[in-house]
């Protein structure tokens, strides 16, 4: 049941061997023909000593060919060198290129990547294992010259006499199939240890993510364990790995030697009849030796079986299909947002089914719900850092699958709880994008975000090393929310990424929001009440479905409501009266005017997926 996805895999790790070949097609002729040269040399060798010998024996002139063979000798070290040189840069470009083409496959993918394969086993892969498949060129260019030795040294014993070749190759089909076995032996025990690998990497980044949880609850011991509990398994595959190659040497040592002998005891009968002198003597031991250059073949081909496993790992990643992107463009408009019957599956669970919702243009939505509701996969879905499995979003009337990828980025911003920030400096880490923010826009992007005061105090402001600025975690969430109001667009996604400030700067950022203007759609996942209390509107999720959607006053009088923020509706300041409620529930002074253009706009809003 298992052989057409076994295959399948096979076939996609054999056309990324040949694409990374053909990446440094160039160097890898280069080696081949070095190598395959060096290979010729080496043939050439046994026959220019034993002519020498024959020469030395017969007491002639033999200066020239003494000569001859040093220089050999001399030609066989540079060609070596070179062959070297090659190898080191075919293997690195067929790593880089490798690497490049994974990491912009995991990026595309988003989400999916790490959720499919886990951040630690992405890294084993794009580092390990990418650097173990780089070196399949070489290896492959190698083994070809291996062959060469002993398909040369066979003709060079049929050319000595022909009695020495058919003695070699009666035995050689037994070496050719111990050889066949050992190469399919060694990828299939290399793909094991390197599954194994990634299984321990993973939850290696896994701790190392958490590990100030991990310190505060004294667990250190306790993680260390189960991070290294693959071991035995891994110290199974690799002592599995050493037996099929011991065996296979083994095997192969015992057959070599027996051909060797073979094809000696044929020349000294030869020898004694006067039909090969001393020197063809000499010449027929080497060619015999070369004919079964076994450590040579295997060598390389346990080379070769490390790379094609490693190889396959990396076609695991690029199998899985990142998301295509269309030719639309989008029209004028605010940010209008709408999801039709979206349903969307993670590791087999639906996690948001068939919610219909839709967000008008210039307005606040905040998505509140319980752990699990499906609110950042909402999010996720929103600007297409994910796709539904059914059902379609559009944005401003077109669907967002239909989009440029520019042109959805352009009109997407997004900040998260923990930002990641990449970039040299402050400023890089604000104005990363899809395309780069002005120093002006930077600076006010910040002062929006309520990042400039602490920016300019840092040693050299917005020049500041990234990783050389200290800051908190709502000074971090600050600079991504920065970075999200300094790339403009038409719908912003906040995915909770107000948790971390205090109130004051929430309050703060949260009415730069309401006044951003009716150019942008805002969505904020919210943690909150008193963030949710600000929107427009609320969108309540409730096990993967819109429940309701209104004002946060009016879906407050839910005591399930109230019981998503802690809330249990007998008191306290959330649940409680007089100006505790008014607090709460609106979140902010307002006027009557307001309280009429919300409910006016909150008309628009719609969902299906029912209460």
């Amino acid at each position: 049941m298992n052989s057409r996805p076994d295959s399948t895999a096979s076939a996609s790790g054999r056309a990324l061997s040949r694409a990374a070949l053909r990446q440094g097609g160039a160097r890898c002729a280069a080696l081949c023909a070095v190598s395959t040269t060096a290979t010729a040399t080496g043939l050439l060798l046994p026959a220019l000593l034993g002519h020498t010998l024959d020469l030395l024996l017969a007491h002639a002139p033999a200066a020239r060919w003494i000569g001859g063979c040093a220089g050999l000798v001399l030609l066989l070290a540079l060609l070596d060198g070179c062959a070297g040189v090659f190898t080191g840069t075919c293997d690195a470009q067929a790593t880089a290129w490798l690497r490049r083409r994974l990491t912009g496959h995991v990026l595309a993918l988003g989400p999916r990547a790490t959720a499919r394969f886990g951040a630690g086993d992405l890294v084993a892969r794009l580092v390990g294992n990418a650097a173990q498949a780089g070196t399949a060129p070489g290896a492959l260019a190698a083994l070809l010259a291996a062959f060469a030795g002993p398909v040369g040294g066979v003709v060079a014993l049929a050319l000595i006499d022909p009695c020495l070749a058919a003695v070699f190759l009666a035995g050689a089909p037994v070496l050719a199939l111990l050889l066949r076995a050992f190469a399919r032996d060694t990828t299939a025990c290399v793909a094991d240890y390197q599954r194994v690998q990634g299984r321990i990497a993973g939850a290696l980044a896994e701790a190392v993510g958490g590990f100030r949880t991990i310190r505060a609850a004294g667990a250190e011991d306790r993680e260390t364990a189960r991070i290294l509990a693959p071991l035995p398994e891994l110290s199974r595959a690799g002592h599995r790995m050493w037996r099929v190659q011991g065996r296979a040497a083994a095997q192969a040592v015992t057959v070599a030697p027996l051909l060797n002998l073979g094809v000696l005891a044929v020349a000294g009968l030869l020898l004694a009849r006067h039909r090969l002198s001393v020197g063809e003597m000499l010449a027929a031991s080497r060619y015999a030796v070369l004919a079964t250059g076994v450590g040579a073949l295997v060598g390389q081909l346990a080379a070769l079986g490390r790379a094609r496993a490693a190889t396959g790992r990396l076609a695991e990643v690029l199998a899985e299909s990142a998301p295509g992107h269309g030719t639309g463009r989008l029209p004028s408009g605010n940010g209008r947002l709408e999801l039709r019957a979206v349903t969307a599956l993670r590791g087999g669970r639906t996690v948001l089914d068939g919610v219909d919702l839709t967000v008008p243009g210039g307005t606040t939505l905040a998505v509140v719900g319980r752990s699990g509701a499906g609110k950042s996969l909402l999010a996720q879905l929103a600007g297409r850092l994910a796709d539904p499995d059914t059902g379609e979003v559009l944005l401003d009337g077109v669907r967002l699958r239909d989009l440029t990828h520019g042109e959805l980025r352009r009109a997407v911003a997004y900040a998260f709880e923990r930002p990641a920030l990449p970039g040299t400096t402050i400023e890089d880490t604000i104005a990363f994008g899809h395309t780069a923010a002005t120093p002006a826009a930077v600076r006010a992007a910040a002062r929006r975000a309520h990042a400039d005061d602490f920016v300019r105090r840092l040693p050299e402001g917005y020049a500041t090393r990234t990783a050389d600025a200290p800051r908190s975690g709502g000074e971090s969430q600050r600079l991504g929310l920065a970075r999200a109001f300094a790339h403009g667009g038409r719908l912003l996604i906040l995915d909770d990424a107000l948790s971390s400030l205090d109130t004051v700067t929430e309050h703060r950022i949260t009415e730069t929001l309401l006044a951003a203007g009716p150019d942008r759609t805002r969505l904020l996942i919210a943690h909150r009440a008193t963030t949710a209390a600000r929107a427009d509107r609320v969108a309540w999720l409730h096990e993967g479905r819109v429940r309701a959607v209104g004002t946060h006053r009016e879906l407050w009088r839910e005591p399930e409501y109230r019981a998503v923020f802690g809330g249990d509706g007998t008191g306290g300041a959330e649940a409680g009266g007089g100006r505790e409620q008014t607090d709460v529930c609106d979140g902010r002074r307002r006027t009557p005017d307001s309280d009429r253009s919300r409910e006016t706009r909150g008309d628009m809003y719609r969902t299906g997926s029912g209460s």
